[in-house]
């Protein structure tokens, strides 16, 4: 059954989610990072190579070549590919992911802003009320 991780919190929840990719590489798990907004996705491609200033994230975009995808760790993706041997999902999307459930991990980030704890709080829900192991980790950033 699908492990899903909640961290709420985040100042910044793309940073957080470059925090949380670089810690899923280094316990050697591929990640694929979901959101079906464009523009965000444009924004993490970008701060994945800057991030850190001693190091990137090998990343690519679900829509590159099927070789570079299968070799690349980080995977940007606006869909959730059927059949991909991926270990770990990270949700930046205000609903729960399609398919989440073929993920042995599932990452939820959720920012301080009112409107993005209600829609955190109802994935929250959701999971907890399907009968998935949660767990909640509060940041401190």
């Amino acid at each position: 059954m699908t492990q899903i991780y909640f961290y709420s919190g985040s100042v910044n929840k793309l940073q957080t989610a470059c925090r949380l990719c670089a810690k899923a590489l280094q316990q050697n798990m591929k990640i694929l990072i979901y959101t079906p907004d464009a523009a965000m996705l444009k924004q993490l491609d970008e701060l994945l190579w800057t991030f850190s200033p001693t190091s990137f994230i090998p990343h690519c975009h679900i829509h590159e070549d099927s070789a570079l995808v299968s070799a690349t760790p980080a995977i940007l993706s606006d869909r959730i590919p059927p059949d991909m041997p991926f270990d770990v999902l990270l949700n930046l999307h205000r609903e729960q992911p399609p398919s989440f459930d073929q993920f042995n991990r599932l990452i939820e980030i959720a920012g301080n802003s009112p409107e993005d704890k209600q829609v955190a709080r109802e994935r929250y829900r959701f999971y907890k009320d399907a009968g998935y192991p949660l767990q909640h980790f509060q940041l401190d950033n």
